[in-house]
């Protein structure tokens, strides 16, 4: 009797694993050869991709791995506008007659390093008379005019910068805009009430 009841099949775990089983032995071999097949191109199409995305990684990391450096080197320039701004209206110094000579000094430097800057492919955002493009430019202020076309750069407050194609710095400027007649203010404060 102990025979029959080994033949028996019980509810086991193991029977549960074994169903499965039985319904991917019912797929063909050209089925198991298709679903195989579609796994291992859909595998390697992630391994190229993954591949092209540390290609780009790799690629931007050379070159705009020096951003922050750029971006922080151009307090360097600037400083240097400023201080011969500040030399140029220092009346004790106006009265050196060393001053063209210290001038000149501050001006190479500063040629020098705009060489290196462009070298390393950072250039100045031209703005002055230019039409205000918010991806490149930052209005500070801005300016009625009569002269200028609304929305053109009539001021460059600070020089903007490029870092490629990136943006590094963007150029703070002053917009021109249309002067009001007294008519339109008027009108305008009425529908402000």
């Amino acid at each position: 009797m102990s025979e029959n009841k080994e033949k028996k099949p019980e509810n086991t775990e193991e029977q549960n694993k074994e169903a499965p089983k039985t319904k991917t032995n019912d797929l063909t071999h050209d089925q198991k050869l298709k679903e195989t097949e579609d796994k291992l191109l859909r595998s390697l199409a992630e391994i190229e991709n993954q591949r092209r995305r540390f290609e780009k990684e790799i690629k931007d990391a050379f070159e705009f791995g020096s951003f922050n450096f750029a971006k922080e080197s151009l307090a360097i320039l600037d400083n240097l506008s400023r201080a011969k701004i500040a030399i140029k209206n220092d009346n004790v110094l106006k009265e050196n007659k060393d001053l063209e000579k210290f001038i000149e000094n501050i001006n190479v430097i500063e040629k020098d390093l705009i060489s290196i800057f462009e070298k390393n492919r950072i250039t100045k955002i031209a703005a002055q008379g230019k039409k205000f493009d918010p991806n490149i430019h930052q209005a500070m202020t801005e300016v009625e005019e009569e002269k200028s076309e609304a929305g053109t750069i009539v001021q460059e407050i600070q020089s903007g910068y490029m870092f490629g194609d990136r943006l590094l710095r963007p150029a703070l400027v002053a917009v021109a805009k249309k002067k009001n007649s007294k008519i339109e203010e008027k009108e305008e404060k009425k529908v402000e009430k």
